[in-house]
């Protein structure tokens, strides 16, 4: 996919700019605090409240209570993960994201013109109601991990949908038309998700992974106002051969 590779570079280039690492380190700063307070006061209810559900009970009742304990540490430890992640992400969604795409819309893409609603209040439900979704998602889907692999794959490709849900709607927010957005979101769904899936690793990487929402915004942006700018020349480019026709 050399539309997402693009993007990817230009997200690199793009932080050589002194004002983005003020964007990029917020929502980690926020991120890594709310990491440390879940690790203190939620994780040791959060692993006794899994040992006494299926199927955990089920191993200590079987005398695997070792494996019991292990299985329920890495689960809190995997809900700590993720609510500091969610958290990153509303933040940069709802704050950061404008901010950048006000700064790189004016760099890197000046001749898009803004046809879209830009409305904060659709902007931030799309947002919260996307993170509701995953959060009921990681839930209902907790039992699986047991299932060997599960427990890698299964996270990833939450974290890649929650990425191509926020960030995509918010990177096209202000400069596609809703019938423009429509038909990007539908034409590229899955670069949109291979994208996120490659911001989803990254947040599972120490300490770099507290950067990733910011990341993943910045190459959202760039990947969606790209695709945008080629929607608008082949709808140009038809106009053009209809009217000497």
């Amino acid at each position: 996919m050399p539309e997402m590779v693009v993007a990817l570079a230009r997200s690199l280039r793009t932080l050589a700019w002194a004002r983005v690492w003020l964007y990029v380190l917020g929502p980690a700063v926020v991120s890594l605090l709310a990491w440390i307070a879940l690790a203190l006061f939620v994780l040791d209810r959060f692993v006794a409240l899994l040992l006494d559900q299926p199927p955990l009970s089920w191993l200590s009742g079987w005398g695997a209570v070792w494996l019991a304990k292990l299985l329920a540490v890495l689960g809190g430890w995997a809900l700590v993960l993720a609510a500091a992640t969610l958290t990153a992400i509303l933040l940069t969604a709802i704050f950061v994201l404008p901010l950048l795409l006000r700064q790189v819309a004016a760099r890197e893409y000046p001749d898009l013109a803004a046809f879209g609603s830009d409305s904060t209040a659709a902007s931030t439900w799309n947002s919260v109601s996307a993170a509701a979704l995953f959060a009921v998602g990681w839930v209902v889907t907790l039992p699986l991990w047991l299932i060997p692999g599960a427990a890698l794959v299964l996270p990833l490709f939450l974290l890649a949908w929650l990425n191509r849900r926020t960030f995509a709607y918010d990177a096209l927010a202000v400069h596609a038309s809703d019938d423009e957005r429509r038909q990007l979101l539908q034409q590229q769904r899955v670069p949109l998700l291979a994208l996120g899936g490659v911001a989803a690793v990254l947040a599972h990487v120490p300490l770099l992974g507290l950067l990733a929402p910011t990341l993943a915004a910045l190459a959202y942006i760039h990947f969606c106002l790209e695709a945008l700018r080629q929607l608008r020349r082949g709808a140009v480019v038809t106009v053009i051969v209809e009217e000497r026709q």
